[in-house]
């Protein structure tokens, strides 16, 4: 007689329940080497090293400042589902420091601000790129968290560089 398998549910753990604070719980917790690699796997970008945390662009503060191989980059941080007021947030920080890559993660992404990456995406030069990036919290029975990194919009590099050349 086979012996039956026992399986545990994969359950998702909101975003919320495992930081509290974006500030001071999510952001430090992203801005750790390792997660930071995470996150460079999986949007295809290499060189990942954060600079600042809560970083002052006028009177606002930037999640995470970091390098792309020499380039600077911004994540804007959102524990929710996107909202307008995030989507601006990041445009105001990247043109505050000079970012080439703009990268918006948040617990679920509405369509109209995927739509709104894939435009910018289409519509500005090849040395920038936008990223929209789903993150999620899973677990198996009293398992530790694991963190699921999903992009929903990236720059089409191929694209860009043939339409510069066009130009």
């Amino acid at each position: 007689m086979a012996t039956k398998k026992q399986l545990s549910k994969l359950v998702r753990v909101p975003l919320r329940e495992a930081w509290r604070h974006e500030a001071n719980g999510f952001t430090p917790w992203l801005a750790e080497s390792e997660n930071l690699q995470l996150l460079a796997e999986a949007i295809g970008l290499s060189e990942l090293e954060a600079v600042a945390t809560e970083h002052l662009v006028g009177d606002f503060k930037l999640d995470i400042l970091f390098t792309d191989g020499g380039d600077r980059a911004i994540i804007e941080n959102q524990l929710d589902k996107t909202d307008h007021g995030h989507l601006g947030q990041p445009l105001a920080y990247a043109s505050g420091v000079g970012a080439k890559r703009v990268v918006w993660i948040a617990e679920s992404f509405r369509q109209e601000h995927v739509a709104a990456l894939q435009f910018l995406n289409e519509n500005t030069t090849e040395d920038l790129g936008f990223f929209g990036v789903e993150v999620q919290q899973w677990r198996i029975g009293d398992s530790p968290l694991a963190p699921r990194i999903g992009v929903v919009a990236k720059p089409d590099q191929w694209t860009k560089a043939g339409r510069e050349q066009a130009r």
